[in-house]
């Protein structure tokens, strides 16, 4: 109820770090290696559900940026789908998502159409995103959005796009809001600019960490080169 609330307040980034930290607080209690020691896959553990919340959350920030982030939600929520159901299909098995990852591995079936790895690596993706959007709006909330948003995309997702979806950003950026719209769809009915901008820099300190992790995995899984097909 309380998570419900603070949505209709506006105060999307409160959501996602009360998210994640629930993501992190529960790898917390599961895994038994110390912190500095570096990921290995056969050792890694995400809570699929909480990670999957996290995801969702996302969502009602891109919905903020308005139709240019279009085809980038859609393609969020069909991976969020993809992974809730082979959870669902071995709840117990699949509470670590690091094995829905691994058992399509061992398969042979992670390259292959609508896989839950290509899933899990575009979501991962779109948190780079949302990350390095938050860096620079918290370094200067009043610059240009189309900026941001611009060299955020080159930065995250458009290594891994071909030319038809980068063409097709290309065209979104022009609905991008201005920065001053944006700023105030952001905030809560209790915020103001300042306390926007801590709270971004609480998310980025959660979020920058835990996608190195993340991104440590893919790679041990040999996942990390994957592009759009």
């Amino acid at each position: 109820m309380k998570r419900r609330r603070e949505m209709e307040n506006g105060s999307e980034i409160r959501s996602v770090i009360e998210e994640l930290s629930m993501v992190v607080k529960v790898k917390t209690v599961d895994d038994d290696h110390d912190a500095a020691v570096q990921v290995h896959q056969d050792s890694a553990h995400i809570p699929t559900r909480p990670f999957l919340s996290v995801c969702n959350s996302i969502l009602q920030v891109l919905d903020k940026i308005g139709p240019t982030m279009a085809v980038l939600r859609q393609d969020v929520h069909q991976n969020i789908q993809r992974l809730e159901k082979a959870r669902e299909s071995n709840p117990s098995k699949y509470s670590n998502l690091i094995e829905i990852l691994r058992t399509e591995v061992t398969e042979g079936n992670a390259r292959k159409g609508a896989s839950c790895c290509k899933a899990f690596v575009w979501l991962t993706r779109s948190m780079d995103f949302m990350v390095a959007l938050l860096q620079r709006l918290a370094k200067d909330p009043r610059q240009s959005m189309e900026q941001a948003v611009e060299e955020s995309y080159c930065i995250a997702l458009k290594p891994w796009h071909g030319w038809i979806s980068s063409a097709a950003f290309k065209v979104a950026l022009k609905l991008v809001p201005d920065d001053r719209t944006f700023i105030t769809l952001l905030l809560a009915k209790d915020e103001n600019l300042d306390t926007l901008k801590e709270e971004m820099q609480s998310l980025i300190s959660l979020l920058v960490p835990f996608l190195e992790e993340i991104h440590s995995i893919l790679s041990s899984l040999g996942l990390d080169r994957l592009k759009a097909t």
